[in-house]
């Protein structure tokens, strides 16, 4: 149910400034659209949306029994764009190619449902006439920058993670909200739409929030899996502005007229909702048939952690800066973001622009070779998180650091795979260690699956075996959420046992020495809040 009206916030409290001030408005109600069931006979396939950082595609999944098969409609690309105002995603040329990628997957047949999932954290603001406010502006936008201390004053790092239990990263949703709380956006907006559900918002003009995602905006509560009425009291956020939860499997609505003549499906195709953060469509994908297992969900970040119960909201917890997201079946996602594949590809896009090979095989092949750890990073250090010349930051880092300086283009890409596989090992450690849970293997998914040389790494580093893909976690999370919701797939488990059953898999053995790993860990001093 939305929440009901609260009155404005006066422009201090206690001598702080308020940070969102309040717009009275009149209450409005939401409800799902109930969704047409597809037609007898036609067949079991389902169109995933996936939005990634720097591409999107649209996926069709056809699911049996005792198969599972997916192919690529369309792909296309994720290109931010530079605005007088900022770094921002180009949400519309996200839109078309959306569009483009439904298009042809009504081509290869009848699609039974339709899920939508991206990133976390951003979002687009919508007026009263439910009009978009302009592009959504992107996490490594350096808006952010100090909009953590205009936080604190109202509800200090330790409150906030005993309520969200989230990980702190510059960029969460409540600091991208207190970097714009003097914006005219901000002022005339009435709605707030995380990106998956601002996609569904446009094809099916319905308005909702889904549970994963809404887990990573720091306004959330971990306890009671709500809005937290509180924060946002504090924080002088009007509740209004939150459209209500979904669940995934619940229906978002059906295509408007317009989408459906755009793409040549029925506009009676519903579009469910799946668990729309990609991290949490992976960790559903997780081909996990036995307990104690750890995973990684490794692309632009590499997220890695447990599967729990039950959040860790211990001062611990926040000191180690883990997070505690929602996952399928109100599982708990309990994890840390570690800047996984994106140093990488900075790397190769910067030896692109400098017309320098950056053929990915050939360059594994090289740091296969190169020195082992003659030099290490954190990858978490604040320094890797915006675009540029990766390769000359990483050598800078290590003059500064007193390393030696990785000598061609084999080394440094060593250096980030090494120094990786030291995050992954710290990050699972430290994970076991807080939730009290033992681990016995490693699933490593998403397209770092792919990269025998981190998969291996990581095997030898953390001294467990890794069991790596599928590729297509997140893919794969969208559909069988979506084949659940039409009675395919019973329960999270089948899910899983599905995925194992059908997908390639590869499982690394470690060498059995972690000695030069102990060393290495030892000479590496993670950036602050990082150990």
């Amino acid at each position: 149910m939305p929440y009901g009206l609260r009155p404005s916030a006066p422009p201090a409290r206690d001598g702080v400034p308020v940070l969102f001030p309040t717009r009275r408005r009149a209450q409005r109600r939401y409800h799902h659209v109930t969704s047409t069931p597809a037609s007898s006979g036609s067949p079991s396939a389902f169109a995933a949306v996936d939005l990634g950082a720097t591409s999107g595609r649209v996926i069709l999944g056809r699911v049996g029994p005792d198969s599972l098969d997916l192919s690529e409609a369309h792909r296309f690309p994720n290109t931010p764009v530079h605005l007088p105002d900022g770094l921002h995603w180009n949400l519309l040329a996200l839109f078309q190619g959306t569009l483009d990628g439904l298009r042809e997957a009504a081509r290869a047949g009848a699609v039974i449902s339709i899920g939508v999932d991206s990133w976390a954290v951003d979002y687009g603001l919508l007026d009263a006439d439910g009009a978009l406010l302009g592009p959504p502006h992107h996490y490594r936008d350096s808006r952010t920058d100090g909009a953590a201390e205009r936080v604190w004053p109202r509800v200090g790092p330790e409150e906030l993670y005993r309520t969200t239990g989230l990980q702190h990263l510059p960029f969460n949703t409540v600091f991208q909200l207190a970097a714009a709380a003097d914006s005219a956006q901000l002022q005339a907006a009435r709605t707030l739409l995380l990106i998956p559900d601002l996609l569904i918002h446009l094809l099916t003009g319905s308005v909702g929030a889904e549970a994963t995602n809404a887990s990573t905006t720091g306004l959330f509560d971990a306890r009671t899996g709500t809005w937290s009425r509180e924060l946002l009291d504090r924080l002088s956020i009007d509740p209004a502005l939150l459209p209500p939860l979904r669940r995934p499997g619940d229906p978002a609505g059906t295509l408007l007229a317009h989408v459906a003549a755009a793409t040549g499906l029925d506009a009676r195709t519903p579009v469910v909702t799946v668990a729309s953060h990609d991290t949490a469509s992976a960790v559903a994908a997780v081909p996990a048939t036995e307990p104690h297992f750890a995973y990684i969900s490794c692309g632009t970040w590499s997220l890695a952690g447990l599967e729990l119960e039950a959040p860790v909201l211990t001062e611990a917890s926040r000191a180690a800066n883990f997070t505690n997201e929602l996952g399928v079946d109100g599982t708990v996602r309990y994890l840390r973001n570690i800047m996984g594949m994106w140093l990488l590809e900075e790397c190769r896009r910067t030896w692109e622009r400098q017309g320098l090979s950056a053929d990915l095989p050939a360059l594994l092949a090289d740091a296969a070779r190169a020195e082992p750890f003659g030099a290490l990073i954190d990858p978490d250090d604040p320094e890797f998180l915006a675009p540029g010349d990766m390769p000359e930051r990483i050598r800078d880092h290590c003059r500064r650091t007193g390393q030696p300086v990785p000598d061609g283009r084999g080394a440094v890409v060593r250096c980030i795979l090494e120094s990786l596989a030291l995050a992954h090992r710290r990050t699972l450690r430290r994970a076991a260690e807080l939730a009290g849970r033992d681990i016995t293997h490693v699933h490593l998914v998403g397209g770092g699956s792919r990269n025998e040389l981190l998969c291996r790494f990581t095997a030898d580093a953390t001294g467990l075996p890794v069991i790596a893909g599928p590729t297509e976690a997140t893919a794969l999370g969208n559909i069988l959420v979506q084949a659940r919701a039409a009675g395919l797939v019973s329960d999270l488990g089948a899910m899983r046992r599905l995925i194992a059953s059908t997908q390639q898999l590869r499982r690394y053995t470690p060498s059995g020495d972690t000695s030069a790993w102990d060393a290495a860990a030892a000479r590496l001093v993670p950036a602050e809040g990082n150990v």
